[in-house]
């Protein structure tokens, strides 16, 4: 995540797609934007809003995090990993509160089937994703 692709004003991060090269717009929740201020404060003359330990010009490692856990008492390979947290939000946000899955998908930037079968649906339904964050 790059500070240049934040957008505090409208609320989203924007990024491309590593595995598709599409752009992709994530609505963020207030409480998001919150700590992102803060981070900033931190990490604002940085490229990254989570910089390696080892140099601020590269993001932070994706192990980081499961070592953050492992620091915690938590074991990745008997519990849950980082990335295992998608799919805590996704279960919790479709079973408990309700969400459209295909709300959900959108904002994980997955590829959303169309029920019709339309190859090239573009919708990204941005107000649904922004009332869900």
């Amino acid at each position: 995540m790059t500070w240049v692709a934040m957008n505090f004003e409208k609320v989203e991060w924007g990024y491309l797609v590593t595995k598709t090269q599409t752009p992709h717009i994530v609505p963020l929740a207030t409480q998001a934007i919150d700590i992102l201020r803060e981070r900033h404060l931190v990490t604002g003359n940085t490229p990254y809003v989570f910089p390696s330990q080892r140099s601020n010009n590269r993001p932070m490692s994706d192990m980081a995090i499961n070592a953050a856990m492992k620091r915690m008492g938590i074991d990745a390979t008997q519990e849950i990993t980082g990335h295992g947290w998608r799919a805590v939000g996704r279960t919790i946000l479709d079973e408990v509160l309700g969400v459209r899955p295909d709300f959900i998908e959108h904002q994980l930037a997955r590829t959303v089937r169309d029920p019709l079968g339309r190859a090239y649906n573009r919708t990204a339904h941005l107000p649904e994703r922004k009332k869900m964050m």
